[in-house]
């Protein structure tokens, strides 16, 4: 019998890759996307649809705007903050950092798995030159997947087969697996183009580097 999974697809790099991998492991899948109010969330969420409904996944788009209130002051939910520029540091990744988001995330995911008889929920969490995000850490992994396992009748998983791959890492898989990067989206900014100079730009821009790839991204500089 297949395994079956939701995924946390946000629309960039990182959860469009987890997308991609978990269909070549024979995965049934549904995708998962969410408006929290995130300055870029139209154009993620456009690029997340349109991914859907090339691969036929049924996607379910989770309206979440008013959570940005209780968010504090953040470059991603709080427009009053703006987007620091340049690689990634502890001082800018601070400011980048949506509180607790992803146990957020992943505890709406476990609801709708559960909901579906699924067996897992995936995200796309990973590691890099720098400190990870506190909820992109093994640890944080390993610990909702010790809570996952607990919060129902029936034993869930929570997947995050990238948690130890850095960026490079993930493009080199998604290069093998036929990824369409050209419509994946990264950037902080949610203009027409990546603005191609905020940290996330940056890691994007590294990672095709690294693996000697061409970059299909619009960017502004």
């Amino acid at each position: 019998m297949r395994e079956k999974a939701v995924v946390i697809l946000s629309g960039g790099i990182d959860s469009t890759t987890l997308l991609y991998h978990l269909r070549s492991l024979g995965y049934e899948l549904k995708a998962m996307s969410v408006d929290y109010g995130q300055r870029h969330g139209g154009r993620e969420l456009a690029f997340s649809r349109r991914l859907c409904k090339e691969l036929q996944i049924e996607q379910r788009v989770i309206e979440l705007g008013g959570l940005a209130a209780l968010l504090g002051n953040n470059s991603l939910s709080d427009p009053a903050v703006g987007v620091p520029e340049g690689h990634y540091e502890p001082a800018t990744m601070q400011l980048t950092t949506v509180p607790n988001r992803n146990m957020i995330l992943i505890a709406i995911g476990i609801a709708w798995a559960v909901s579906l008889k699924f067996d897992a929920v995936a995200f796309g969490a990973h590691a890099g030159q720098y400190t990870p995000y506190p909820d992109c850490r093994p640890n944080f992994a390993e610990a909702m997947h010790r809570a996952a396992q607990v919060c129902d009748w029936k034993p869930m998983q929570v997947l995050a087969p990238f948690v130890t791959w850095d960026k490079g890492d993930i493009v080199k898989r998604g290069f093998e697996l036929g990824v369409p990067f050209g419509f994946t989206w990264s950037c902080y900014n949610g203009r027409e183009k990546h603005c191609g100079r905020c940290g996330t730009c940056i890691d994007r821009k590294e990672a095709f580097a690294k693996n000697s790839l061409a970059d299909p991204t619009d960017y502004e500089a």
